[in-house]
C-alpha cells in the first residue's frame, strides 16, 4: 500500500498515578501515517493530505505480536481431530511416533503449515520462530515444506526457521543434516537435551557451537532436562557461548531446570544468561513453567511461543499470543495495571508503549509499521480480557482486516 493514514487509534500516553500506584492509563486519540514500510508522523489533528485514510475508529493501537517456538512443520490443524496417545516412555515414545507419522504427513506437510501461519497472523502475530525437524526420517523435506509455505505468507510474516533435530544431534547422527539446513534456508541450529537425548552433553554443545559459527547462525536449544543436569548444560551452553562469541544469538527454550531451583539459584542463573546475552523462550504452560519474573527482573529476555498445536504431543494450543500473555498474567498473580501492561513484552519482543515510568516509548516516527488494532481501552484491558484484534499491518500494509466482525 502507498503511503495513507491511520486513524483516529487510541494511543497510551502514559499511567495515571493515586498515592503514587499505578491505578490507569491516560490515552489520547491519534493519526498515524505511514509510508513504505515505516510510521513517518503521528498527530493529534485530522490530517488534510489528500491521501487515503483508513478510518480505525477508536481502537487502541498495540505492537504486533511474535511466537518465537512453535512447529509449523508436524501439526494435525487443519486436518481431521486426533488425540495423542498415553507417552508410556515420556518423550521417548513422541520420537518413536515421529518415524512413522512424519512421512504420512508430507503431503498436506506444506498446506498445514500455511494454515498454522494464517491463524498466527489473524491473531496478530507477524513474527514466528519455527522449529523444523531435520533428521534422517525426514531429510530435509519437513524445511522444504516450510520454506514453501514461508513464502505464501511472506507479505504477513516474518518467519525464521530453526534446523531441529529432533531425535537428537548425535543420536540420530544428524550433524550433516542441519548443516545442509542452515545452507538452504534455516538461520538457527537446533538440539534437544544433550544429556538424556544425546548422551554427551559436552560433544552435543560442542557440535551446536560448531555449527554456528561455521554458518554464521544463532542456536535454539530444547532444554528440558530437570534440577542440576539442566543447569549444568545452561552452564557449558554459555561458557562456549562466550568462546565462541555468540553473545545475542543463543536462545535456550523451554529450560524447565529453572522451576526445580530455589530463588537464589535462579538469580545466579539470571545472572550467568544476562552476561552472555541468551535468551529464553517458554510456553507458559499449566504444568511446569520457569520463574519468569524473576528472570525478567534479573535482566533476561523471555519470549512466549505456542510450541504445539494440535499435534501428536499436545490437543490444545489456540495459535494466540495475547492469550499467552493472559496466562502469564494469571499464572503469576499479574492482576494490576502496571503489571498486564509489562506483560505485553513477552510476546512483542520487549516493546511496549509505555516504559516502566509511564513514558510513552512506543509508537515513534521511524519504527517499522508492524501493529494491531484490538478492541480494547488499553494494554492491560488488551491483556486480561484477550481483546479481538480488528486489523493488522506488517511492512506498512493491513493484511487482516476484521473491522466487520
Amino acid at each position: 500500500m502507498s503511503a495513507h493514514w491511520i486513524g483516529p487509534v487510541t494511543l497510551e500516553t502514559g499511567f495515571i498515578y493515586e498515592d503514587q500506584e499505578v491505578v490507569g492509563t491516560e490515552t489520547k486519540s491519534f493519526y498515524v501515517k505511514i509510508e513504505s514500510d515505516s510510521i513517518v508522523a503521528i498527530q493529534e489533528e485530522s490530517p488534510n493530505e489528500d491521501l487515503p485514510l483508513f478510518d480505525a475508529k477508536g481502537l487502541l493501537l498495540l505492537p504486533s505480536f511474535r511466537d518465537m517456538h512453535i512447529h509449523l512443520d508436524k501439526t494435525f490443524y487443519g486436518g481431521s481431530w486426533k488425540a495423542p496417545t498415553r507417552a508410556k516412555k515420556g518423550i521417548l515414545t513422541r520420537l518413536e511416533e515421529e518415524k512413522v507419522l512424519l512421512p504420512e504427513l508430507r503431503p498436506v506437510a506444506q498446506e498445514r503449515a500455511e494454515g498454522l501461519i494464517g491463524l498466527l497472523a489473524r491473531r496478530g502475530t507477524t513474527k514466528i520462530r519455527t522449529h523444523c525437524n531435520v533428521g534422517q526420517v525426514e531429510g530435509l523435506y519437513q524445511l522444504e515444506a516450510t520454506l514453501a509455505a514461508s513464502e505464501t505468507y511472506q507479505m504477513m510474516t516474518d518467519i525464521e526457521i530453526v534446523a531441529f533435530p529432533q531425535q537428537g544431534l548425535l543420536r540420530d547422527e544428524a550433524t550433516g543434516l542441519v548443516r545442509e539446513a542452515l545452507n538452504n534456508g534455516s538461520a538457527y541450529v537446533g538440539g534437544v537435551d544433550p544429556a538424556s537425548i544425546d548422551g554427551d552433553i559436552e560433544r552435543s554443545l560442542q557440535t551446536m557451537v560448531e555449527l554456528a559459527v561455521s554458518a554464521n547462525a544463532g542456536i535454539d536449544l530444547h532444554l528440558h532436562d530437570s534440577g542440576h543436569l539442566g543447569l549444568f548444560t545452561m552452564k557449558r551452553l554459555a561458557a562456549l557461548t562466550e568462546e565462541a562469541k555468540l553473545q545475542g544469538r543463543v536462545t535456550i527454550s523451554h529450560g524447565l531446570a529453572l522451576a526445580d531451583l530455589r530463588p537464589e539459584e535462579v538469580v545466579e542463573a539470571s545472572h550467568m544468561l544476562r552476561a552472555q546475552n541468551i535468551d529464553m523462550t517458554s510456553t507458559v504452560s499449566p504444568g511446569k513453567t520457569i520463574p519468569i519474573p524473576l528472570l525478567h527482573k534479573g535482566g533476561v529476555s523471555v519470549s512466549f511461543g505456542a510450541d504445539s498445536i494440535t499435534d501428536h504431543w499436545s490437543p490444545f494450543g489456540t495459535g494466540d499470543s495475547l492469550d499467552k500473555a493472559a496466562v502469564y498474567a494469571e499464572r503469576f498473580g499479574h492482576k494490576e495495571e502496571e503489571s498486564l501492561h509489562q506483560a505485553l513484552t513477552f510476546i512483542t519482543g520487549g516493546i511496549t508503549p509505555l516504559d516502566q515510568d509511564g513514558n510513552q516509548v512506543w509508537p515513534r516516527v521511524g519504527s517499522r509499521a508492524d501493529f494491531v488494532l484490538v478492541d480494547a481501552n488499553c494494554t492491560a484491558e488488551a491483556v486480561a480480557r484477550r481483546a479481538k484484534r480488528k486489523a493488522v499491518w506488517f511492512k506498512g500494509n493491513m493484511t487482516v482486516n476484521a473491522m466487520n466482525d
